[in-house]
């Protein structure tokens, strides 16, 4: 059978190899068609190629022409502009400046440089003057550290003091609390001197050394108390002696109550073993009467005795089971010749079923994935159809992914765009507030013009102001010299001449009183004009800053957030395709991953497909078998026949055993009545020997009634005995615990009286002794030196804080000549600027000539022709060649595809594992034809030894019982063995059914049902179990109890050839302990051991 399995086997597994050899076969054929059309592709790329290198490169060439062009005129655009500015710059400082140096470049350089020494010497001197301030501030810092390092320790020695006046306190109350408590006077007023603190410790000793000799003396009358302790400790030792006296009288109670016990008990047995005997006489009488009565019983079970009419009534139907035995075997041949037609038949029935299997999983595979492949292409695919869909799903899914990647980055670019466009509106806006924020602090609000026109009409009117006053002092002087100095003086405005001297003098004074007015107005007429003039300049210097604000609100700010909404317009447009296209790609990847999740159950199904092409060939192949053979006679119809033949079989063995067992009921109930006869017998004698037991029963009694009495009146005096001992002791034991108790208790009360006196001295000498150690330190001085230095510390930091202001006061004057000195210093700096802008102004218009003239050299219109006419045609060509690069990345994919799928295990080896499967098949088959040859000589010479060691086992057998058993009703035993003919054909194997038949003349009657199944396992193996050298004999018992003298003739007997050796032994096994308490002379050979077992 299992060779037969691994031929079906290896037949499967050819049909598979076959098919993976010819798919490997039409891979490979696939793999070269691609592989030549990807040779032929790539030959049209390189082609396509070779024509767009050289445009190309000529579009390179054209491109770095236009780029000069365009750098050109980006460069000469950017020189216009600079140009443009720096004409403005020029201009607008210009008229910034009050006046342009009208001198020579070197002059102007030595006026530059002697105003930057004299602002460097200022600077030294501030520098120096900070330098010193700096000193000064690390001089306050300094002398800061150390005071508050002198007012740290301050802080520590005020609480080291207060600590002292704290320990002090403590150290006059704890003496006056002693004081009291030990009722010395002195010590109420606080604080205490040193003599009486020297009065407290002297009182204090010597109250201590008077308690302490208190307490000796306590304990020298300990003595006499150590008198008392050997008085008790000698009726210790009496209460010992009573307590072992008293521990031996209870040990002896406790054993003559035991012995008492036991008496009691073996009185109260001998007691019941005459109470019973009392009865035994009466009890002979009545075995005498049963004695007759079972003898007569006997007699007459004799005589109805009918064995031999119920023997001659078995001979019968001995011959009817033979006659039923030969036509069972005549229905066993016809159902042999039935299986080789119920093989063929069960074949064609597994491969039906087989059939029906591999049809419900197609369909269930069908039915798991019918609604989602229907969903997917509309119809149910075939694996090669899906593997086609899946691909082109692949290829879907890439490309949408390329345009995901593709729009990933445009909207990365638009978001670095919106962050930058974002970053350079906050700049602006940033700008634009400090602009702003620069221009109020100034002007004082957001009206430049205005501030700037009042402004400067302010400084005209200071300007003219000015100078009528300088020109009024210069009029008044003359005016009063005029009238001082002629002879004949006049007013000097209407030539008039004065009348009286008193007139011209009052007037030269009003003029005198008035000119000494315009020094004062024109000192604060030049102020104002110099305020004015300041704030000029400043607003100038924000004019420009003034046109940027305009430039960022009206152009620059606009441009960048309409940038912005552009950017955020475009990327929310990117968002939406983007979100679109990974909608998209979910769903695609989605479908694919379900198809791929069913491709795998589509090829299985394929698989099955192809299976079951096979069964039904091989159904056709065993129907084609089964034509012309006649079946109309079923195995179940001779089944059933056999059935019930084999029911008219059971029905006459029943009979005959039936028979059988009446006679042997008779025979048993004669050996029953005979038993019953012995038992009598011997229960008779057994009474008989009993009764000359009682007189010495009797007297046993009398003894232990007297023994008892006497240990009951033993233990009696003891326990009298033992009552007054226990009194006695608990009474001496209390008082000598009461004795030790008080003394324990006033010795704890002396000596904790004198521990609390101790502890507190020792209390108050710890506080003297740190009083006396803050004394000795000198504490109280060191306290009052350290105030001193903080003191003069205090006095240096404040003249240190001093030194430090006037040293700020000089720096601020040097500051604000410094400042004055910048005035200059920017006029200085303008006019250099001014000129050496003038330069650049003159070299930047050389440059833009120059550009000018290259770039008209340049035919521009020209190349930009030639250059669309090439990427016309290159454009082209690059179409050619991505449409050919495609094609060619589709067959590299396909050549990989048919490559892998050849690397599998399952095309790799498909050819080499086909040839090696159809070589095992070969092999196996012919080894299979060659093991069934052998197998049936095997089974042959099996069959042959078998029946002459069962011959020989039955011989030795009957050998056996015949002169071991005694008994008439039953010849010999033997054991039978027959063929199972239930078992199947096509299991190769035999089964043998073994039973043990009890034989009486022809007739065979099973022993089945007579002896439990753990007796009929035994009974094969005690039958092999004699040997040369020694011998088991086992004996189950049976149901009917075995009996002395069967088992007595059984011992005696001589066992035919096999004679007991020296190592010898009987088993026999009984169902209770009852069974074998008998009396059995073994005698099995003269002088030799032998062994007997009981086994219950």
């Amino acid at each position: 059978m299992k060779q037969a399995s691994i031929i079906k086997t290896c037949q499967t597994e050819l049909k598979y190899l076959k098919q993976n050899k010819d798919k490997a076969q039409e891979i490979k054929e696939l793999l070269s068609t691609k592989e030549t059309q990807l040779a032929s592709s790539k030959e049209s790329v390189q082609r396509i190629e070779s024509q767009i290198d050289p445009l190309e490169n000529r579009m390179y060439d054209i491109d770095s022409s236009l780029s000069k062009v365009m750098k050109l005129d980006n460069d000469i655009k950017a020189l216009d502009s600079r140009k443009k500015q720096m004409e403005d710059d020029n201009r607008e400082l210009e008229e910034k400046m009050e006046q342009v140096f009208q001198g020579t470049d070197d002059q102007l350089q030595d006026m530059y440089q002697n105003h930057q020494r004299t602002v460097k010497e200022k600077e030294r001197r501030l520098t120096e003057c900070q330098r010193d301030v700096e000193r000064a501030g690390r001089e306050c810092q300094r002398t800061n550290r150390i005071k508050s390092d002198l007012l740290v320790e301050q802080g520590r020695l005020q609480l080291e003091a207060d600590r002292h006046t704290q320990n002090i306190k403590k150290r006059d109350t704890q003496v006056k609390s002693l004081a009291s408590f030990l009722e010395l006077e002195g010590y109420e007023r606080t604080p205490l001197n040193e003599r009486q603190l020297q009065s407290f410790h002297r009182q204090v000793k010597e109250r201590l050394d008077q308690d302490t000799e208190a307490l000796n003396q306590t304990m020298v009358c300990q003595q006499v108390i150590s008198s008392i302790l050997e008085k008790e400790a000698q009726k210790q030792q009496s209460i010992d002696d009573l307590r072992d006296k008293k521990t031996g009288l209870e040990r002896t109670i406790e054993l003559k109550r035991d012995i008492q016990a036991k008496k009691q008990q073996e009185l109260k047995n001998i007691k019941s073993d005459l109470q019973r005997l009392e009865g035994s006489s009466s009890r002979l009488q009545e075995l005498e009467t049963e004695l007759q009565k079972a003898e007569r019983e006997l007699d007459n079970a004799v005589q109805a005795c009918t064995v031999d009419s119920l023997k001659a009534e078995v001979v019968e139907l001995q011959k009817e089971k033979t006659e039923l035995d030969q036509a069972q075997r005549k229905l066993d041949q016809e159902m042999e010749l039935l299986n080789t037609h119920t093989a063929a038949r069960t074949q064609m029935d597994m491969l039906k079923k087989t059939k029906m299997e591999k049809e419900e999983q197609v369909r269930k595979i069908k039915s798991r994935h019918n609604e989602e492949l229907v969903s997917l292409m509309g119809h149910f695919p075939s694996k090669k159809e899906l593997e086609d869909w899946i691909y082109s799903k692949s290829k879907e899914i890439n490309s949408t992914r390329d345009r995901l990647n593709k729009m990933n980055k445009e909207l990365a670019s638009g978001e670095q765009k919106k962050s930058h466009f974002t970053a350079e509106v906050k700049r602006k806006e940033e700008q634009l507030a400090s602009y702003e924020e620069r221009l109020f602090n100034v002007c004082g609000s957001q009206d430049f013009e205005s501030d700037l026109n009042k402004l400067e009409d302010d400084l005209e009117k200071c300007s003219k102001q000015r100078a009528m006053l300088a020109g009024a002092t210069a009029v008044y002087s003359q005016f009063i010299s005029q009238l001082t100095e002629e002879g004949e003086p006049c007013c000097p405005v209407c030539q008039r001449v004065f009348p009286s001297e008193a007139e011209l003098q009052d007037v030269i004074n009003d003029m005198q009183s008035k000119l000494r007015l315009v020094p004062d107005k024109l000192k604060n007429t030049e102020h104002d004009l110099k305020r004015k003039e300041r704030r000029r300049d400043e607003m100038m210097e924000l004019k420009p800053i003034r046109q940027s604000i305009a430039e960022l609100q009206e152009k620059e700010l606009p441009e960048l957030r309409n940038k912005l909404q552009r950017v955020n317009r475009d990327i929310e447009k990117l968002k939406g395709d983007t979100e679109e296209q990974e909608t998209l790609l979910g769903t695609l990847m989605s479908e694919e991953d379900t198809a791929k999740a069913c491709l795998q159950d589509i090829s299985l199904m394929d698989r099955f497909q192809l299976d079951l092409k096979d069964v039904e060939r091989k159904i056709a192949q065993h129907a084609a078998r089964l034509q012309g053979v006649d079946l109309s006679r079923t195995m179940q119809q001779v089944s059933q026949e056999k059935q019930e033949t084999q029911h008219r079989l059971d029905t006459t063995c029943s009979k005959i055993e039936l028979k059988r067992k009446l006679i042997q009921d008779q025979q048993e109930q004669i050996q029953a009545f005979r038993s019953s006869v012995n038992e009598i017998r011997g229960e008779k004698l057994q009474i008989s020997s009993n009764m000359q037991k009682r007189q010495q029963l009797e007297e046993q009694c009398v003894e232990f009634s007297t023994e008892i009495q006497t240990l009951h009146r033993d233990i009696r005096d003891a326990k009298e005995q033992v009552s007054p001992l226990a009194a006695t002791l608990e009474k001496l034991q209390q008082e000598k615990q009461d004795l030790a108790e008080r003394r324990r208790q006033k010795q704890e009360e002396g000596q904790e009286k004198i521990n609390g006196i101790k502890e507190k001295v020792k209390n108050v000498t710890l506080l003297e002794r740190e009083i006396t150690k803050y004394i000795e330190e000198g504490k109280d001085s060191y306290k009052e030196q350290k105030e001193t230095e903080l003191q003069e510390v205090d006095k240096q930091l404040h003249e240190a804080e001093k030194q430090r202001e006037k040293i700020n006061k000089d720096i601020g004057n040097i500051r604000q000549d410094i400042d004055t000195q910048k005035v200059q210093e920017r006029w200085l700096q303008d006019n250099l600027t001014l000129r050496k802008r003038m330069e650049e102004l003159k070299e930047v218009s050389r440059k833009r000539e120059d550009l000018v003239k290259e770039m008209g050299n340049m035919q521009v219109l020209q190349l930009r022709k030639y250059e669309i006419k090439l990427e016309r045609k290159l454009e082209d060509l690059k179409k050619n060649r991505s449409v050919a690069l495609g094609r060619q990345k589709g067959y590299e994919d396909e050549i990989l595809r048919f490559r892998k799928e050849l690397s599998e295990d399952q095309y790799c080896r498909a050819e080499d594992l086909y040839r090696d499967q159809m070589i095992v098949m070969r092999t196996t088959e012919l080894a299979n034809k060659d093991l069934d040859i052998y197998y049936k000589a095997l089974d042959q010479t099996i069959m042959k030894f078998h029946s002459m060691k069962m011959e020989e086992i039955n011989k030795i057998i009957r050998d056996l019982w015949r002169s071991t058993y005694r008994g008439q009703d039953i010849e010999y035993v033997e054991i039978r063995s027959d063929v199972d003919e239930n078992t199947s054909a096509g299991l190769k194997r035999r089964t043998y059914n073994y039973r043990v038949v009890m034989v009486k003349g022809d007739t065979a009657l099973d022993m089945r049902g007579r002896c439990s199944a753990g007796q009929k396992v035994k009974k094969p193996q005690h039958a092999s179990c004699v040997s040369l050298e020694k011998c088991i004999v086992c004996l189950c018992a049976l149901t009917t109890p075995l009996k002395s003298s069967f088992l007595r003739s059984l011992l005696e007997s001589p066992l035919g050839p096999h004679q007991i050796k020296m190592h010898s032994m009987f088993v026999c096994s009984y169902h209770s302990i009852e069974e074998f308490f008998f009396k059995v002379t073994l005698r099995i050979a003269p002088g030799s051991p032998s062994n007997v077992i009981y086994i219950n």
